[in-house]
């Protein structure tokens, strides 16, 4: 049986996770947030006192590591060893530390293996920064959605100050974080975040989040 695998990549704060979770939604099909296990991957050596970039030191946490997400109407619940962290996984410290930890090889290959196993056995959409090029690569539908760095700064500040974090930054730090993210994403020497010769682009910059949806939706192939 052919299952629906959506693939959506993108960089930080394009809005590719909101995206996803509406696509998910309008099709009543799973959706898989990656980002968050690298979050709570990320959580769990902040909260051992291991830098989240330190290979050496996080390895070693990997065999004991258990990581689960479960579909709660619509949203995703992040499991790390059995505890909801959905909420602890968005600050910005556990955001850099995501990006971190995501260079190191052993990591992604353990969640990728997770990742996969979930598309085989499920219609899925899963959004991240390699969904097109290592986890899905195989998939008809592939989306690239991305915006200026400038926007995606905004936007995170913004989010970030609505929960009353971080009100204390200013744009330009956000975006110089953002744009440091952004390079560290697209030059880690396994799985990169790249644009996909086969995908979709969908610039947000100037769309409404409804906007971005409908277009995603036009291309979709079932």
């Amino acid at each position: 049986m052919s299952r629906i695998n959506i693939a959506i990549d993108g960089p930080a704060g394009a809005g590719k996770s909101t995206i996803a979770r509406a696509v998910a939604k309008r099709l009543d099909i799973l959706y898989l947030d990656t980002g968050a296990m690298y979050r709570a991957m990320a959580l769990k050596a902040l909260r051992k006192g291991v830098s989240p970039g330190n290979r050496g030191e996080v390895l070693p946490l990997l065999p004991d590591t258990e990581i689960t997400a479960k579909n709660d109407g619509g949203a995703q619940l992040t499991f790390l060893d059995g505890e909801d962290v959905s909420r602890l996984i968005r600050t910005q410290e556990v955001s850099k530390g995501a990006s971190d930890i995501g260079v190191i090889p052993e990591v992604r290959v353990k969640l990728a293996e997770l990742q996969r196993a979930i598309a085989r056995e499920n219609d899925v959409v899963m959004d991240g920064r390699d969904i097109c090029t290592y986890i899905m690569p195989d998939t008809k539908n592939k989306f690239y959605v991305t915006a200026s760095v400038e926007e995606r700064a905004r936007r995170r500040l913004l989010e970030l100050n609505a929960r009353g974090e971080y009100l204390d930054y200013t744009l330009e730090k956000m975006r110089d974080e953002i744009a440091a993210r952004d390079h560290t994403d697209s030059t880690r020497d396994f799985a990169p975040l790249t644009l996909p010769p086969d995908a979709i682009v969908i610039d947000t910059t100037r769309m409404s989040v409804e906007s971005a949806i409908e277009t995603l939706m036009n291309h979709i192939r079932l």
